[in-house]
């Protein structure tokens, strides 16, 4: 029993996030989302996005680059695709963390 993380085991989010209008920060670490929560891009308050330590491939880039208060995205220790990591300024307007890309296995 690990203490401190909070291990919600979070797939998916419900609706009623889209009606938060003030959220500011969302902390969705350590869970299970495989993808990307799309329902946060309608939050469009959000300035920090925290998705640490989830099983994230890929990022719905164009949803993304609409959120005009997004500031922080931390995708660090998700599986995400070699095409997340070609997204830099000024492609995403916002700071986009990512773990260290894992060394390529040799054949």
């Amino acid at each position: 029993m690990s203490s401190g993380g909070n291990c919600n085991y979070l797939h998916r989010l419900p609706e009623e996030i889209t009606s938060l209008l003030h959220l500011r920060a969302i902390n969705l670490s350590r869970n299970r989302f495989r993808h990307f929560p799309e329902a946060l891009a309608a939050v469009t308050a959000l300035e920090t996005i925290d998705l640490e330590e989830n099983e994230i491939t890929e990022v719905p880039t164009e949803k993304l680059a609409s959120m005009a208060s997004l500031r922080s995205l931390n995708l660090r220790a998700n599986p995400v695709g070699p095409e997340v990591r070609l997204l830099v300024r000024p492609l995403v307007p916002f700071d986009l963390l990512l773990s260290p890309e894992e060394p390529m296995p040799k054949a």
